[in-house]
């Protein structure tokens, strides 16, 4: 494997929290370096960030609609990228050892959508933001959410914090009233935004504790659209012309249950042995098989 693709093997190996940090990640990085592209051309860096930020106005909002899931991938700072990504961290490792990847994507993008709208509807109604238009970044909403989701479903759980064993309701509350106290001293959006966020992890918390999972619409939309992006590879025919000018027929049929069974033998050789008692051949067969 050349090194594009040992990267791409190794994001593979990731789970789901850790993909959306190393996202977050390259979305922090990359622009550090367009900016410094713009500025050997004597071109306004961040003069692009106004298409991906989301702005407070709604008229903005209805022509550039993905906004209000861009702005989460994009960071003020190295300290506000760190503490978002090590709380998230610290949620996700929690809520995966009780529910799956879909639901994570669920609460995380939920929260981050709730709190956006919930920022726009505040600099809209408020009167204390009525001259104010600012622009939001960060993905603290959906960090918040997937904390007090955690905090609301499972209070009790204790996690140690320096010398003490702190509930997560504790964490919870605390993380709500700081945002609470600090809106009139400073970036007022953002702990608004922040409180959606947690609103949404509250909410979707309690509804499932009845057995009702309010992200399933959201994440069968999303199936919906990736599907438009897909096709199925495992039968192609390809016609093609030969030397007589005769045109045949090649059919690429996937023998996948043969490939799914070798897949198989693969993971459980990692799971006994480690991924690194791989031979070059076997990683090359999954990497390959994951791409398709």
């Amino acid at each position: 494997m050349n090194f594009r693709e040992k990267i791409l093997y190794r994001f593979q190996l990731l789970n789901v929290a850790e993909k959306l940090i190393a996202l977050n990640v390259l979305f922090f990085v990359l622009p550090l370096l367009i900016n410094t592209f713009l500025y050997l051309f004597k071109i306004p860096i961040d003069s692009y960030i106004i298409w991906f930020q989301l702005s407070s106005s709604f008229g903005e909002l209805v022509f550039k609609p993905w906004t209000l899931i861009t702005y989460s991938f994009l960071h003020s700072g190295f300290f506000h990228l760190f503490f978002n990504m090590y709380i998230f961290l610290f949620a996700s490792r929690l809520f995966l050892n009780l529910f799956k990847s879909n639901s994570l994507l669920n609460v995380y993008f939920l929260g981050i959508i709730v709190g956006g709208l919930l920022f726009l509807f505040s600099y809209n109604f408020f009167p204390v933001f009525e001259n104010s238009k600012p622009y939001m970044i960060g993905s603290s909403a959906g960090v918040m959410s997937l904390l007090i989701f955690m905090s609301t479903y499972s209070p009790n759980i204790e996690v140690r914090l320096i010398l003490l064993n702190v509930k997560l309701l504790y964490i919870g509350i605390a993380f709500i009233m700081l945002d609470v106290i600090q809106i009139p001293y400073g970036n007022a959006g953002g702990h608004i935004a922040h409180l959606g966020g947690a609103l949404l992890g509250f909410i979707y918390a309690n509804k499932l504790k009845n057995g009702v999972d309010i992200g399933l619409p959201f994440e069968r939309i999303v199936l919906k659209v990736s599907t438009l992006f897909q096709f199925n590879k495992t039968k192609m025919n390809m016609v093609y012309k030969n030397k007589s000018g005769k045109k045949s027929i090649v059919r690429n049929d996937n023998n996948s249950e043969t490939n799914q069974k070798k897949i198989d033998e693969i993971l459980d050789k990692i799971n006994s042995s480690g991924y690194e008692s791989l031979s070059k051949k076997e990683k090359d067969f999954l990497f390959k098989a994951g791409n398709k």
